[in-house]
C-alpha cells in the first residue's frame, strides 16, 4: 500500500514537472534527453520522500536541471531539511543538491 501510494504521487509529481517546466526544451535551455533524465530525478526523489516518514513530501519542492537538484520549502525541523538532502544526494544520476529548505517549527 505504502508503495503504490509513493508511485501514485511520483506521477502526480512527473506530470507537474513536465507541465511547469516543458518551455524550457522549446527555449533550447537543456536537450530533450537531459529534460527527460532531470524530470525522472525529479520524479525519483519526490517518491523516496514520499516513502520517508520523517519527511513531508508535501512541504517540500523538488526541482532538476542538468543533475543539480533544488529543495525549497519548509521543514519541521533540520533533521528533516537534513534528511530530505540525504535522500536527494543518494538518488541515482543526481549530481548536486542545493538546499534551500527553511526550517519552520
Amino acid at each position: 500500500m505504502k508503495y503504490a501510494r509513493a508511485l501514485a504521487f511520483a506521477a502526480v509529481a512527473g506530470v507537474t514537472i513536465v507541465t511547469a517546466t516543458g518551455c524550457s526544451v522549446a527555449r533550447n535551455q537543456q536537450t530533450m534527453g537531459a529534460y527527460v533524465d532531470d524530470a525522472s530525478i525529479t520524479t525519483a526523489v519526490k517518491a523516496k520522500m514520499a516513502e520517508d516518514k520523517s519527511v513531508s513530501a508535501t512541504s517540500i519542492s523538488v526541482e532538476t536541471l542538468n543533475g543539480t537538484v533544488q529543495l525549497s520549502g519548509f521543514a519541521k525541523s533540520q533533521a528533516e531539511k537534513n534528511q530530505a538532502e540525504a535522500i536527494a544526494r543518494n538518488t541515482k544520476n543526481v549530481r548536486e543538491v542545493r538546499n534551500s529548505i527553511v526550517v519552520r517549527p
